[in-house]
């Protein structure tokens, strides 16, 4: 006999209740039914779990261990449904950096005026696919590319624009994932307050040459390839958006960024330069490919919508 999620809620209401009688009460069901599941636990493992007296019951040493254990299942079973109900009574958006910048809180009036039944929560996870992968988050904000997990191979696309290049989808080499282009950022430069740099209103990438520039390998979106090859400027690892700004902060490195962190992470000593004659930053949503959130296309609706109303304004 398999080891039974109503086996175990059966020990635990006895352990806390201190008697058959009582977490039969608790559980809603019959004395007989508590005392079949605790028997019916025993038997499956094969070892004696309460000892039992006409006035107490205890768990054995083993007993004791096993009944730690129960406790640990059944709490990450309730996270798990936690997890489902949130799933169908709120919709998460996973980031790593910058939700969605300037453009969030008008997505979010938007959003609440269409789906007022579903929340729109965004969710910071500083992880490759923005909590996507891991279940935290049902879509996902996407900058930068999405490796494929080891074993699976990339799929191809050949989408194109009249008279310029198509888009460059994340997740082509990722193919459990599918995307929407929702908009474009500009890219700024984030140095030290007292820098001489933050005098001046707008820089260049080659004015950062001569300093170390930190960069977040696995979810930002600065890569070496902003400078031509062999004039790069000394890198320095980091590892999520409050270390890469307490660095620069200090005049320790500078960094090169998305508006969307500037807008979203201000920092004292901080200063945030809009960059020149460097390429725009892609903006995606990503989701399961064999499970679209039911409001999916509110969502990229409402997002696209929000780039393009700004950008019609500025």
């Amino acid at each position: 006999m398999d080891v039974q999620l109503r086996h175990l809620r059966a020990l635990v209401a006895v352990a806390d209740t201190g008697t058959f009688t009582d977490a039969a009460a608790e559980l809603g069901v019959s004395q007989a039914a508590v005392s079949r599941g605790v028997a019916a636990l025993e038997s499956a493992l094969g070892v004696r779990i309460l000892q039992r007296t006409t006035r107490h019951i205890a768990p054995t040493a083993t007993g004791a261990q096993i009944l730690a254990g129960a406790r640990r299942i059944l709490a990450e079973t309730a996270h798990l449904h936690r997890i489902a109900e949130q799933s169908r009574t709120e919709l998460r958006v996973g980031y790593a950096w910058a939700a969605l910048g300037k453009h969030t809180r008008r997505l979010q009036r938007a959003w609440a005026a269409v789906q007022p039944g579903t929340p729109l929560v965004f969710v910071q996870s500083n992880t490759v696919t923005a909590g996507l992968s891991d279940g935290a988050a049902d879509v996902a904000v996407v900058r930068r590319g999405l490796p494929a997990p080891t074993g699976v191979a990339g799929v191809s696309s050949d989408r194109r624009e009249a008279g310029r290049p198509a888009p460059v989808d994340p997740t082509l080499s990722d193919p459990r994932f599918a995307t929407a282009l929702i908009g474009l950022e500009n890219r700024c430069a984030a140095i030290a307050t007292d820098n001489p740099l933050a005098r001046r209103r707008t820089l260049r990438v080659e004015d950062l040459t001569r300093y170390t520039v930190a960069i977040d390998a696995r979810t930002g979106t600065t890569t070496p390839d902003l400078w031509p090859a062999g004039q790069g400027p000394a890198v320095r690892a980091t590892h999520g958006v409050d270390e890469w700004l307490t660095l620069i902060a200090a005049g320790q490195a500078v960094g090169i960024t998305s508006e969307a962190t500037a807008n979203q992470n201000p920092r004292p000593g901080v200063a945030y330069r809009m960059l020149r004659a460097v390429p725009q930053i892609e903006v995606w949503l990503a989701w399961w490919r064999d499970d679209p959130p039911a409001q999916l296309d509110d969502l990229i609706r409402l997002s696209r919508d929000a780039y393009l109303r700004t950008r019609e304004s500025s």
